[in-house]
């Protein structure tokens, strides 16, 4: 995919305003995006789309091919005639209250589905039908999962009976007699999902607005991808775990980040030809144009932790078949559009690698400032070729203004006369984050992504995620008010001034 170049913004779909407790797929996204067209933004970017679980996180998704039911957008199933207008949530607007919407959401779709399956048309039926059998290969195991997963009460798989654990075929038979509804339902959720999705999708292609996706390299481990192909991945007799993901000490956490999720085994990838892999693919490019993998440099080499280790310090690097995967997916699905994440401990193996299948990485501002002239994230050192994508922070950053505020003295003066060399304001502080988007735009970069936080000049308290700190992650939402024609102005004329529109 041949990039011009453009600018877009990072915003979660969990981070559009409404009444429903979090941001759906409704009117308020395509709000946005009308917003994003009038400031000449080619591109949205958002973050894994997959159900969350424990800890709210996009990255450790129940699933690596259902979309989250949470966006499903009600005033549409009330217009369908499936949900009665007064079910329709109501919730304060603000931070995503997830405990709320566990409860909430879920009560509000079952009545949805019921509602379904009284009054819909037999064009809908047919389409749910449809839909099911073209992604049987995951909805299949999602939705036998979902059910079997509520009807014990919640617990992870490996702790189901020993049949359900083990996938014998007389009590899977049973689970889909005995749960019918519930698997219908999950089943239907995601249609809803997949539906809304891509009709948002095309508004957005008709508006010359294209999606940045995002996945990340590995899974959860209370999945339906791993309770349904454990010989994929590195278990034990009991299924857990006997080795897990992570990364060593980096900019994040002096003691790296321990995920926990389980490693593949890729030699059984090998086997079965990296077909998962294919899959995975081929369902995340119906939901984007291009799209981010997390933690590229895992198809090179990943951190393996003994599994029951308190952090990721003791670790070991073991090589991955990146190479051998990434020659399927392209005889399968062709040049796929991807922008390889390599932050963090990144080798020289890593680039020739990303730079071979022609991937674009990326480049943080952020990560300039540690005193080397040499620094590749400075803007001076930025590459002429431009096959990068540029940002000021990420979600798993301080906003600007929240970095820039938390800098020492002797670094924060550093920053400060930087700006200046580059003409561009550093005091007040407010000034600082567009200060950013500047430098970003002004980057050989072929694509600037900034975040909405760093468009609106806010601080931490607006920040969305937190490596290695459990709680109070991923649940910022923005006002109504917030998308000003003034910011909309402003970014239009710093795209036409630095070639970006």
């Amino acid at each position: 995919m041949k990039l011009e170049r453009s600018f877009g913004l990072l915003l979660h779909p969990s981070s559009l305003p409404g009444p429903s407790g979090i941001g759906t797929l409704g009117q308020d996204a395509r709000r946005f995006v009308d917003w994003l067209q009038r400031a000449g933004a080619s591109w949205w970017q958002v973050l894994p789309l997959g159900p969350t679980g424990y800890g709210d996180s996009p990255y450790q998704a129940v699933s690596s091919f259902a979309g989250n039911p949470y966006f499903i957008d009600a005033e549409e199933l009330a217009q369908a005639g499936w949900l009665k207008k007064q079910k329709l949530l109501s919730a304060p607007e603000g931070w995503v209250d997830y405990g709320w919407l566990y409860v909430e959401k879920w009560k509000m779709l079952r009545e949805a589905w019921q509602g379904f399956c009284r009054n819909a048309s037999k064009k809908k039926r047919e389409e749910f039908s449809d839909f099911r059998q073209e992604e049987s290969f995951w909805l299949d195991d999602y939705a036998l999962y979902k059910a079997i997963k509520e009807s014990q009460e919640y617990k992870p798989w490996n702790l189901w009976p020993g049949p359900l654990v083990w996938r014998e075929s007389e009590a899977l038979a049973k689970a889909r007699r005995d749960l019918a509804d519930d698997v219908d339902f999950h089943a239907w959720t995601q249609w809803l999902f997949y539906s809304q999705w891509r009709k948002l999708k095309e508004y957005a292609a008709e508006r010359n607005v294209k999606i940045i996706g995002d996945i990340p390299i590995f899974v959860a481990h209370d999945s339906p991808e791993v309770w349904a192909h454990p010989g994929m991945f590195l278990l034990d007799e009991k299924g857990e775990p006997k080795v897990v993901a992570g990364v060593p000490p980096d900019y994040f956490s002096e003691t790296g980040q321990l995920w926990g999720n389980p490693l593949y085994d890729w030699n059984a990838h090998k086997e079965d030809e990296f077909s998962w892999w294919v899959q995975r693919l081929r369902i995340v490019l119906k939901t984007c144009d291009l799209v981010r993998i997390d933690h590229f440099r895992g198809f090179c080499a990943y951190w393996e932790v003994p599994a029951g280790a308190e952090t990721a310090v003791h670790g070991r690097w073991v090589e991955a078949p990146g190479e051998e995967l990434f020659a399927k997916v392209r005889e399968v699905l062709g040049d796929v559009p991807v922008i390889a994440e390599d932050l963090g401990v990144i080798t020289p193996d890593v680039e020739a690698f990303r730079d071979q299948l022609g991937f674009p990485g990326m480049k943080v501002l952020q990560f300039g400032f540690d005193g080397d002239d040499d620094n590749p994230f400075l803007l001076q050192n930025h590459q002429a070729h431009g096959r990068y994508v540029v940002y000021p922070g990420t979600h798993d950053n301080e906003t600007t203004l929240g970095w820039y505020r938390n800098l020492s003295s002797k670094t924060r003066r550093e920053v400060h006369d930087y700006l200046i060399s580059y003409n561009l304001p550093a005091e007040p502080d407010s000034m600082v984050p567009w200060s950013f988007i500047e430098l970003a735009f002004r980057s050989p970069g072929v694509l600037a992504v900034v975040t909405m936080q760093d468009v609106l000049s806010l601080g931490n308290e607006a920040r969305m995620n937190t490596p290695s700190v459990a709680g109070g992650n991923w649940s910022w939402r923005l006002a109504h008010e917030a998308l000003s024609e003034e910011l909309c102005h402003r970014l239009e004329d710093l795209a036409k001034s630095t070639g970006r529109k």
